[in-house]
């Protein structure tokens, strides 16, 4: 009995100083971060552990893009968007108050992220005109359409496996008049520049646009050989 009690005891002075219910080594733990972007505040959850992996947190690459797209005045009012790989959604989130009719991507284990950033973050009348929807590239692209305006991607281009996948998907969304905006990290462990200077340049006019030299982030304008301009 004496055994037990110590280890009873024991037991509860480490639960005052690890607390179970604060859950401090538990598989996946919740964050909430605010951001002003284009003049919105956003609450973005992120559901950081091993099931979402890097879909979980906002990417620096994601921010530049939404501050490039307010610097530049993008306009999306009455505008077919769709978010490839989105992650918490934030881009498109971001499309749909600038006025976009936009459909925002990625995995099927993402989309309960996403469409809680959506419902905390976009009124009713973005909601009308905002989906949230499943996109394994390469795979089942060709249930989207051909037409839209505006391909967004942040911080999509890190695994080289992907690329081909990337590319095809993007040769089917990406119609004469469509514009892609990619958001990139330059990470050199992950081939980022190889996507971009070689293998993207085979099917589309590439421009970089913006490049954030502390970040090391680049932005590039992407359109169609055969665009003829928004």
């Amino acid at each position: 009995m004496a055994a037990l009690e110590g280890a009873g005891e024991v037991e509860a002075a480490l639960d005052s100083v690890f607390p179970r219910e604060l859950g401090l080594f538990a598989e996946a733990f919740p964050a909430e971060t605010r951001y002003r972007l284009c003049g919105h505040e956003l609450s973005i959850a992120q559901h950081h552990g091993g099931r979402l992996g890097v879909a979980a947190p906002v990417w620096e690459a994601a921010l530049t893009l939404c501050e490039y797209f307010e610097e530049q005045k993008l306009n999306f009012w009455g505008k077919k968007v769709i978010e490839l790989g989105a992650g918490t959604g934030v881009v498109g989130i971001v499309a749909s108050l600038l006025g976009g009719d936009v459909t925002i991507t990625d995995l099927s284990v993402a989309l309960k992220q996403i469409e809680e950033n959506v419902h905390r973050n976009l009124p009713g009348k973005c909601l009308g005109r905002t989906r949230v929807c499943a996109l394994s590239w390469g795979v089942d692209h060709k249930k989207f359409p051909q037409n839209y305006d505006f391909i967004l991607g942040a911080d999509i281009v890190y695994l080289k496996d992907t690329f081909p996948l990337l590319i095809r998907t993007l040769r089917h969304l990406c119609g004469a008049h469509s514009t892609i905006y990619l958001s990139s990290k330059m990470r050199q462990e992950h081939s980022t520049a190889l996507f971009f200077e070689t293998l993207l340049p085979l099917h589309f006019t590439s421009k970089l646009v913006f490049r954030d030299d502390v970040e090391n982030i680049n932005i590039y304008k992407v359109t169609s050989k055969s665009h003829t301009g928004q």
